[in-house]
């Protein structure tokens, strides 16, 4: 086996054939990594979340990275690494249109609310839904690549 860097046409291709990634973010000096179901579209990556932890630290640091993985076997795999920017896409202020979007493309994905909207514990129901649409616009994209055999 051997590992490889993956152009950036490479990494665009696992990015945009995925839908599950990892999103770390960080506040105070601390980290947070959760699964987060995902839609690429041109520079971004579409998601949606409930409140919670996560949100709060994007809110107060919008610098993120996704790590995107597609496995073929234990020795065969491809890994994309994905900096960039936090963006909520709230119903007003000029954003309906690509949230609209967003939706539109996360729709796609089966069980798309699953990772942003099931929580540990019971929530309160509310009478305003509290669901979020927000994006990544991609700033960086690295990733390598595991191959069976000699070089």
């Amino acid at each position: 086996m051997f590992v490889r860097e993956m152009s950036r046409e490479e990494c665009q291709g696992v990015v945009a054939a995925g839908d599950l990634a990892r999103l770390a973010c960080c506040r105070d000096d601390q980290s947070y990594i959760v699964p987060i179901t995902y839609a690429h579209s041109g520079n971004s990556l579409y998601c949606f979340s409930m409140p919670g932890q996560k949100i709060d630290w994007m809110r107060s640091n919008p610098k993120v990275s996704l790590q995107i993985d597609e496995f073929a076997s234990n020795r065969q795999w491809k890994s994309v690494l994905v900096t960039g920017r936090y963006r909520e896409l709230p119903a007003a202020h000029g954003r309906h249109d690509e949230r609209i979007h967003a939706w539109s493309l996360l729709e796609k994905k089966p069980n798309w609310w699953e990772p942003g909207g099931l929580k540990p514990v019971a929530q309160a129901i509310s009478v305003a839904s509290a669901h979020i649409f927000f994006c990544v616009e991609i700033d960086e994209m690295t990733g390598r690549a595991a191959c069976e055999g000699a070089r």
